[in-house]
């Protein structure tokens, strides 16, 4: 019987906490994430997708009926419940780190990696779906770049920093597993 051989092997990388992945929309937080926990043979969680599934309600409209303040508490709330299950890698929403209480959680019982993108990258990338209601109240460039300027400080407080770029996502999964690998050699907790 012949034996299959993936690209990269599974790393001897054993997670002791959630790996929870920030930055802008369209930074490849889903995608990519997926990939990694498949790699690192850990559950995936979206943190929008258990937001709709807690509400039974989309995000777009969570955010159109109850307004930016309450969705970022209740999704503060559901990212709260998921830092407290097993090792993951969690996908946050773009804004979910930009709340002090969840970024401080975050930072506590978890490790979080910022995959960062060049504007004309978020841009392409959101220009792919309509299923950002930030994104429809305006100019997409003008907004992405705004939300850059102001979410970019911030998402810098992540453990760790990886480039998202337009090259295959098993790349980016790659650049990860080394920053992690780094990071644990440097005294992190992964």
């Amino acid at each position: 019987m012949n034996s299959v051989r993936f690209p990269f092997p599974r790393p001897d990388l054993k997670l002791t906490r959630p790996l929870v992945l920030v930055g802008l929309m369209g930074a490849g937080k889903t995608t990519t994430g997926r990939r990694l926990a498949k790699r690192l043979g850990v559950p995936f969680k979206d943190g929008d997708e258990e937001i709709e599934e807690a509400a039974q309600m989309r995000v777009a409209d969570l955010f159109e009926i109850y307004g930016e303040e309450e969705f970022r508490d209740g999704e503060r709330k559901v990212m709260q419940r998921l830092l407290n299950e097993r090792p993951m890698v969690l996908a946050t929403g773009g804004g979910a780190f930009m709340n002090e209480e969840t970024r401080k959680l975050v930072k506590e019982v978890s490790t979080s990696i910022w995959l960062k993108a060049d504007l004309a990258t978020h841009v392409r990338r959101t220009s792919r779906r309509d299923t950002r209601p930030i994104l429809r109240k305006g100019n997409p460039e003008e907004i992405l770049r705004k939300l850059m300027k102001e979410r970019d400080p911030i998402y810098a407080q992540a453990d760790i920093t990886v480039d998202s770029d337009d090259g295959p996502h098993r790349d980016t999964v790659q650049a990860i597993i080394k920053a992690l690998i780094d990071f644990r050699k440097s005294g992190g907790t992964v």
